[in-house]
C-alpha cells in the first residue's frame, strides 16, 4: 500500500512563506497525477494545484501567482511552495496521487491520500 506523508506545515504570519512536502513510499513516476487539496472544517475538501506525470501543473484561482506546485522524481517527493499566505489560506492540506492501471475497457483507478499537515495562518 502506497503511503503519502506530508510535512511542513505550520502557523506563518500573513504575507509569510511556507513549503510544504509529500514523501511518497514508492516511486512516484507511477503516479498519472498528483495534487495538494485543501479542507477547512465544515467544507468541502478543494484542489489546490495538481501536477501530471509529464510536468504539467493547475492550480485553483485563489492561489495562482502565490503557490508552486513541483516534484522531484528522484526523492518520491512532491512539494507546494507557498507564498504571500493570506488568513483564507488556513486549513488542513493533503497530498493526493492517482494511479491508473490496466488496458482500455478495462481501467483501474487508485487514489491516495496522506494524512495531512495543518496550514494556519494569523497574526
Amino acid at each position: 500500500q502506497v503511503q503519502l506523508v506530508e510535512s511542513g506545515g505550520g502557523l506563518v504570519q500573513p504575507g509569510g512563506s511556507l513549503r510544504l512536502s509529500c514523501a511518497a513510499s514508492e516511486t512516484i513516476m507511477r503516479f498519472n497525477t498528483m495534487g495538494w487539496y485543501r479542507q477547512v472544517q465544515g467544507a468541502e475538501r478543494e484542489l489546490v494545484a495538481g501536477i501530471t506525470s509529464g510536468g504539467s501543473t493547475n492550480y485553483a484561482d485563489s492561489v495562482k501567482g502565490r503557490f508552486t506546485i513541483s516534484k522531484d522524481n528522484f526523492q518520491n517527493t512532491m512539494y507546494l511552495q507557498m507564498n504571500s499566505l493570506k488568513p483564507e489560506d488556513t486549513a488542513m492540506y493533503y497530498c493526493n496521487a492517482v494511479a491508473v492501471t490496466g488496458r482500455p475497457g478495462r481501467w483501474t483507478t487508485n487514489d491516495y491520500w496522506g494524512q495531512g499537515t495543518q496550514v494556519t495562518v494569523s497574526s
